[in-house]
């Protein structure tokens, strides 16, 4: 089979528009043509039908994010083989990746930042609650909705509990700028090194920049593990500050403990936004002088957050 407009998955799906190509699969719109929902569907590619190696990783993503039923992972509703090509059927989520938001707003709000940790975290932890880490977050793989819903998707390169490593000794799973130190280091992923990840995401978003770089992809992964954590620009507020440097500790144990402690932090620092105590256009250090002016100390959960808003590569000793 060769995915093309018109073609149906298993006399139910209906390919409509390519709208994405990875290295192992493509993402077409598709139609339920039993109810007529919209859907997306990630196919794999035809010059790779009938290899096991990528049967085998579309089954673990199936396997892994199908359970999963929360708003903010793009569900996953259906998966098989038609022609020796592996697919799985998907929610289509209206919306842009977290990546393209600086190209309109330049730097992001600390509100969108935050936003954007708490609902992250949110996902996660549902996540990691099935025994699933995603092991690549980054802001190509969260979309925001025009409601402003963050929805992580793309669990290509997920691994669940008990599910067997599907890499030669020595090679490391996910994207290397994103990368945890541990995971560069070859040991096992875990929920941490997603909170990791996450707050590459948000280091970068406040400063303009990722926190380390390198010429190679291996450069870059092992500066994770050997390099300091460059300090964050001193417009950056304290408890953010403070938030984000925990979230990117070398060790594990040293981040929250987790994803839903971040989630409850970033919430926290959200409803003193709303407050007024904390004025992200004044100096820094804003949310410190309001507290020695009497402010109230940080509570957790005194509000609802307001809805805002390529799959990993395998290298050899490194990522990509």
């Amino acid at each position: 089979m060769t995915p093309k407009t018109g073609v149906v998955l298993d006399g139910r799906y209906e390919l409509r528009d390519r709208i994405a190509i990875g290295g192992m699969g493509e993402v077409w719109t598709a139609t339920d043509i039993s109810n007529g929902q919209h859907l997306a569907a990630k196919v794999m590619r035809p010059e790779f039908a009938g290899e096991k190696l990528f049967l085998d990783r579309i089954a673990a993503e199936a396997r892994n994010s199908l359970p999963l039923d929360h708003p903010g992972i793009a569900r996953t509703f259906d998966a098989g083989v038609v022609g020796g090509l592996g697919y799985l059927v998907m929610e289509y989520v209206e919306g842009e990746t977290l990546s393209a938001v600086p190209k309109r707003q330049h730097t992001p709000t600390p509100r969108l930042i935050l936003e954007v940790i708490a609902q992250t975290a949110d996902a996660l932890a549902a996540a990691h609650a099935a025994g699933v880490v995603h092991r690549d977050i980054k802001p190509g793989n969260l979309l925001i909705t025009p409601d402003g819903t963050v929805k992580l998707t793309d669990f290509g390169i997920s691994i669940g509990e008990n599910q067997a490593p599907m890499t030669d000794a020595g090679m490391v799973m996910g994207t290397a700028q994103y990368l945890p130190p541990e995971q560069a280091m070859g040991k096992p992923a875990t929920g941490a090194g997603d909170i990791y990840a996450l707050g590459i995401i948000a280091y970068e978003a406040l400063a303009g920049r990722r926190p380390f770089t390198g010429t190679t992809q291996v450069d870059i992964a092992f500066a994770h593990v050997t390099e300091p954590l460059p300090a964050l620009p001193g417009t950056v507020d304290e408890p953010l500050r403070d938030l984000v440097e925990a979230m990117l500790a070398k060790d594990p144990a040293d981040r929250p403990a987790s994803a839903s402690d971040v989630a409850t932090r970033a919430r926290a620092l959200l409803e003193d936004l709303r407050s007024g105590l904390w004025d992200p256009t004044r100096v820094a250090d804003a949310w410190r002088g309001a507290r020695a002016l009497g402010g109230r100390a940080l509570t957790a959960g005194r509000a609802a957050a307001q809805r805002l808003a390529d799959g990993g590569a395998a290298s050899r000793g490194g990522a990509a």
